[in-house]
C-alpha cells in the first residue's frame, strides 16, 4: 500500500472535531459485531488490500458512534472498536506497511478506555505480533509476559495467544525448551476456550492452531523436518477457500524442505504459492517465499536453484 493510500485511508478512520451528540441505539453493537466475523472470514480468502478500506471505514463509524454514545453503550462500542482497530492492523501487517504499528497502538488506546481487562491484554499480544515480524525476539516475550500479568482473572483464549506468540519470541531467541513448553501450555488450555467475545479467535477458527505455531517456530529454529512433518499434517486440514492462510502455510512447508535437504520438493511447493501470493497480494506470503530463496541460495547455480528462479518471477516481477 502506498503511503498516500495510507493517509487517505487513516484520516477517513480517524473524524477530526466534536460530533453532534445523538441517540445510539445499544442493538448497534451486535449489528457491527456480526459484521465482524464476516471480514474474518473474507480476510482468509482475500488477502488484505480488499479489506483495509471496508474495515477502516467500519472502525471510523464505530469511533463517531462512541463519541456520541454513553455509559455501556459507549463501554460496548469501544471493545467491539478495539477488534476493529486489531484487524486494520492485522490486515496493514499482512500487507507488509508498517503503518501496521500505528494501528495496534491504536487498539491499545480503544482497548484502554473500554476498561477491559481481556482486551488490554490482547492489544499487548497484538504489539508482539509486529515484534515478531521486526525479529526483535526480547521485545515479543516482553509483550506477551505484560499480557499474562494478573493471569488469574483472563479468559482462557487469551492466556492461549500470550503463550502462542511468546514461543514464536522464543523461537527467535532460539530456545527451543521455551518454546515446547509455552507452546505445550497453550494446548493444555486450549479446551478450556469458551467464550463468546468476538476477536482473537484464531485459536478456534484456524485448523490445527497449535500445530501451525509449533511448526512456525520449529521452522524459525531450523528444524527442517519436525516442521515438515507438522506443516503435512496442518495442511491436510486447511480449507481450499482458505487462501491466504494456505498460501503461508506452503511457503512454509517449502522452506521446511529446504532446510532438510529436499530442495525438489520446495521448488514444487513454491510454484504452488506463487499464484496465492500474485492474487492475494500477501507481502507476509511473499517474504516467506524471500525467506525460501535465501535457504536455497547454496544451490543457486544448480538446476534446482534456477527452476526456483524461474517459480518465483511472477512474484519477483511484481514485488
Amino acid at each position: 500500500m502506498t503511503r498516500r493510500t495510507f493517509v487517505s485511508v487513516t484520516a477517513a478512520a480517524l473524524t477530526a472535531g466534536p460530533i453532534p451528540s445523538r441517540h445510539v441505539d445499544p442493538a448497534l453493537i451486535t449489528y457491527v459485531e456480526e459484521q465482524l466475523e464476516g471480514h474474518y472470514r473474507a480476510d482468509t480468502m482475500l488477502g488484505p488490500h480488499d479489506l483495509i478500506v471496508t474495515v477502516s471505514a467500519q472502525y471510523e463509524l464505530i469511533d463517531r458512534l462512541v463519541r456520541s454514545a454513553t455509559g455501556e453503550t459507549m463501554h460496548g462500542l469501544l471493545r467491539i472498536g478495539a477488534a476493529y482497530a486489531a484487524l486494520v492492523g492485522w490486515l496493514y501487517q499482512d500487507a507488509g506497511d508498517l503503518a501496521a504499528m500505528f494501528w495496534r497502538g491504536g487498539t491499545q488506546e480503544v482497548a484502554m478506555r473500554s476498561r477491559d481487562r481481556q482486551l488490554v491484554a490482547y492489544s499487548l499480544i497484538n504489539q508482539a505480533q509486529v515484534r515478531v515480524d521486526l525479529g526483535d525476539g526480547v521485545g515479543v516475550i516482553d509483550l506477551c509476559e505484560a499480557a499474562l500479568e494478573e493471569e488469574r482473572g483472563l479468559a482462557a483464549k487469551v492466556r492461549v495467544l500470550a503463550r502462542c506468540w511468546g514461543a514464536h519470541g522464543a523461537a527467535l531467541t532460539g530456545d527451543r525448551t521455551a518454546v515446547d513448553e509455552m507452546l505445550d501450555q497453550a494446548g493444555g488450555l486450549l479446551g478450556r476456550v469458551d467464550d463468546d467475545l468476538p476477536w482473537g479467535n484464531a485459536p478456534r477458527r484456524t485448523p490445527g492452531y497449535l500445530e501451525v505455531q509449533r511448526a512456525t517456530c520449529y521452522g524459525r529454529l531450523g528444524l527442517g523436518r519436525e516442521a515438515g512433518a507438522l506443516w503435512d499434517q496442518v495442511l491436510t486440514e486447511v480449507p481450499e477457500a482458505a487462501r491466504r492462510d494456505r498460501g503461508v502455510f506452503l511457503a512454509r512447508r517449502a522452506h521446511a524442505a529446504a532446510a532438510d535437504d529436499d530442495p525438489d520438493r520446495a521448488v514444487d511447493v513454491a510454484r504452488e504459492v506463487v499464484q496465492i501470493a500474485v492474487d492475494t497480494g500477501s507481502l507476509r506470503m511473499r517474504r516467506e517465499l524471500d525467506a525460501l530463496r535465501r535457504a536455497m541460495r547454496p544451490r543457486q547455480d544448480a538446476a534446482v536453484g534456477r527452476a526456483l528462479v524461474k517459480a518465483l518471477e511472477p512474484v519477483t516481477e511484481r514485488g
